[in-house]
């Protein structure tokens, strides 16, 4: 079977890219394991989607169809330093409606499938699993286990950090491990949150507090091996007594709504993105530590950009093309690496130290929040991101 473009990864970077291309005159196959399951209850995986990015899903059908009741809007952010720093953000003061949007990755993901499901020039392969890859000159070969090979021009790899597509292909990535968990979970809270992100920077890991529809939120705690594992191992009552200690008490009590869950951080660089007949998108290309709230929104940009690239490549030249692909390559370094480097530093700033640097950080989040020249780059860079 004979394709333009082979994406390996029904996850959303890989779904949003194949919806990108619906207008386009390429044939598109998806190659994904098993059907996604949409959690009935809410989803434990909550992102932070820019403005930016609900303009391009909105500009694919989906941001329409997603069911309003279960988004929210952020309009303030308050970030507090482990010495008194502060720093803070609004929608108003920025001339924006809105600084983000929280919503559940289910929500996404569901009306991405089922836009891909509809499209006419896409076949799902579903459930397929990849066997075996090989490059060629002239096209690429991906041998899935039940014996089917499709022949593509571009293989696209958006299956994840563990990329099988990327090492299929002979492709080398560093990993950086932050020696932290990502602890997440939902909380019910007594007071509302108004639109409220909240994010503190303590001397055990970051903490963010996202604003879910009603008086709800959900947590990420960036949290050091040991005191992540302690996070895991509370009963839901301690659980929720110590969130809302870290935070201040600033929602009153707190009531569990989804257990908590653990994943490990780590910083994943690709010296490359593209090779001859192969792109990288989302978590394939590029990890980010959670304190930023950029990662999916990187992985929507690379489908744009990527999306962008093919769509109005000149009729004669090849998808697979290296030339081609290095146009996507460049227009997304820049950015990744920006937030990559900015992230890292942060979390380094902002880890237990002398007492010095800890009055320097503390004074940096002061005298950045007296800025608002600043302040307001800082914003219009996310919300384009």
């Amino acid at each position: 079977m004979n394709f333009d473009v082979v994406i390996v990864g029904g996850g959303l970077a890989g779904l949003s890219l194949a919806a990108a291309l619906r207008r386009s005159t390429l044939s598109v196959a998806l190659v994904e394991g098993r059907a996604p399951v949409f959690p009935e209850t809410l989803d434990s995986r909550i992102y932070a989607i820019s403005p930016a990015n609900a303009t391009f899903l909105d500009e694919l059908g989906t941001w329409g169809h997603l069911d309003a009741a279960r988004l929210e809007a952020v309009r303030t952010m308050e970030i507090h330093g482990d010495a008194g720093g502060r720093l803070d953000f609004t929608a108003y003061g920025c001339g924006v409606p809105e600084l983000a949007w929280i919503l559940e990755s289910s929500l996404m993901q569901r009306e991405l499938w089922e836009t891909v499901k509809r499209q006419g020039n896409l076949s799902l392969f579903c459930p397929a699993r990849p066997q075996a890859l090989t490059i060629g000159p002239d096209a690429a070969l991906l041998n899935l286990e039940d014996g089917r090979t499709l022949s593509a021009r571009l293989i696209v790899a958006a299956d994840g950090a563990e990329s099988w597509t990327r090492s299929a292909a002979g492709v080398a990535v560093r990993f950086d491990p932050y020696d932290q968990q990502g602890v997440v979970a939902n909380f019910a809270t007594e007071l509302p949150h108004r639109g409220t992100a909240f994010q503190w920077f303590r001397t055990d890991g970051v903490l963010a507090w996202l604003p879910l529809p009603g008086n709800r939120i959900s947590m990420v705690w960036s949290a050091p091996e040991d005191h992540g594992r302690k996070l895991l191992a509370l009963d839901p009552a301690g659980l929720c007594n110590l969130v809302a200690e870290a935070g201040n008490h600033r929602l009153g009590a707190l009531e569990l709504i989804t257990p908590p869950a653990g994943f490990p951080l780590r910083l994943m660089r690709a010296p490359n993105t593209v090779a001859p007949r192969l792109a990288l998108i989302g978590d394939a290309a590029h990890t980010i530590h959670p304190l930023s709230g950029h990662g999916i929104n990187l992985g929507f940009q690379d489908a744009r950009i990527l999306a962008a690239v093919l769509c109005e490549k000149p009729g004669h030249v090849d998808c697979g093309n290296l030339g081609l692909l290095r146009a996507y390559e460049r227009a997304r370094k820049e950015e990744v690496v920006t937030l990559q480097t900015l992230t890292d530093s942060l979390h380094d700033l902002f880890r237990p130290a002398t007492g010095t640097l800890t009055r320097v950080r503390n004074f940096g989040l002061n005298l950045t929040n007296t800025l608002p020249v600043v302040k307001n780059l800082l914003v219009r860079y996310a919300l384009a991101s």
